[in-house]
């Protein structure tokens, strides 16, 4: 048999070329058995159309993309799966970019979106700053933007996060009504959204308990893990705190590690909680209370909200906060040891 193509398998078919066009678009104004028809003698055929060239034709890309600040997280990989499940329910592909929160990288890879490689984007913010100007050229360019977990306040879009002030107050709370005293907040930049957010809740519950806020417990750390452990290390020593909060996963793991080179036994000695979506904290040694995200979920709303603006052929989504609540899991780490 000589190559299918589309005009061969129309013709097979007895339908026009448009008709079995609009089958493979998915398109809404097509007879659901006529476009079953279309597809299964397409199968049979052996018949796979080139929608990408198709797509470049009508200056579209069928692409998204997700940008994120890193991938040694649990959270990322778990939003990840909600963007792209929506993605491939509108016939769409995704392309990830990691800043390693570095906001220079996130303008060039702003920059080099603009050029028509993608048609949206859902991005988590790099870092804070004072203007974002870079991300100017999505708008002046058609592109919608919708934030997850982190966003910049200076720039117009939705953003779908968690309710990071009330968990972090309630973890700080747990912390202090199991016995500790002396809280030390972990973060990697508390000038990031929700660095910031977290860092509020955390005062407020020391406030409300009536325990001082001391600014050598909050420890602000880089993302190289050597650089982590020397921080605590050295706050630690000075500090002697007898509990933390940790802002993000990786501050929880090494401080898991310092205490056992240590020898500070966990929950006895000191007590530990964290923002994390690890689905092994439970195995852990000790297991590990948690602040758990709805990740998933969180991608796969702000991937709703962008191919909604899509839709509506809009360049600029609504600037607004959606909160998503997060469930603090207790475990050992926290748990109050009877003498």
């Amino acid at each position: 048999m000589s190559q299918i193509n589309i005009k061969k398998l129309a013709a097979a078919l007895g339908l026009s070329t448009s008709t079995v066009s609009r089958a493979f678009r998915n398109n809404s104004d097509i007879n659901p058995l006529t476009k079953e028809r279309i597809l299964r003698m397409a199968d049979e055929l052996g018949y796979s159309p080139n929608l990408y060239a198709s797509n470049l034709r009508e200056s579209k890309s069928k692409t998204i993309a997700i940008i994120i600040p890193e991938f040694d997280n649990n959270f990322f990989s778990q939003a990840i799966k909600g963007i792209e499940q929506q993605a491939r329910r509108n016939g769409y592909h995704t392309l990830i970019y990691v800043t390693e929160d570095d906001v220079k990288q996130e303008a060039t890879f702003i920059r080099s979106l603009c050029n028509g490689r993608v048609e949206g984007v859902v991005m988590s913010a790099s870092g804070e700053g004072l203007k974002h100007v870079h991300l100017n050229m999505l708008k002046e360019r058609g592109i919608p933007l919708v934030f997850f977990d982190r966003c910049y306040e200076d720039v117009e879009a939705t953003c779908v996060t968690g309710n990071d002030y009330e968990s972090s107050y309630e973890a700080t709370l747990h912390l202090i009504m199991n016995g500790c005293k002396r809280i030390a907040y972990l973060v990697v930049n508390k000038n990031v959204s929700i660095g910031k957010i977290r860092m509020q809740g955390y005062l407020d519950a020391l406030k409300s308990a009536g325990l001082p806020c001391e600014d050598e417990l909050i420890i602000e750390c880089t993302n190289d893990k050597d650089e982590i452990y020397k921080s605590i290390k050295r706050s630690f020593e000075k500090m002697k705190p007898d509990g933390a909060f940790a802002s993000v996963e990786r501050l929880a793991m090494t401080t898991l590690r310092y205490c056992a080179d240590v020898k500070l036994e966990i929950p006895s000695d000191f007590k530990l909680v964290c923002f994390s979506c690890l689905e092994i904290a439970d195995m852990l040694n000790p297991p590990l209370s948690t602040i758990k995200q709805p990740a998933f979920e969180m991608g796969k709303r702000a991937a709703e909200i962008l191919f909604e603006a899509l839709c509506n052929k809009e360049s600029v989504t609504e600037k607004q906060i959606i909160l998503l609540r997060s469930t603090i899991i207790p475990r050992k780490s926290t748990a109050v040891v009877n003498n």
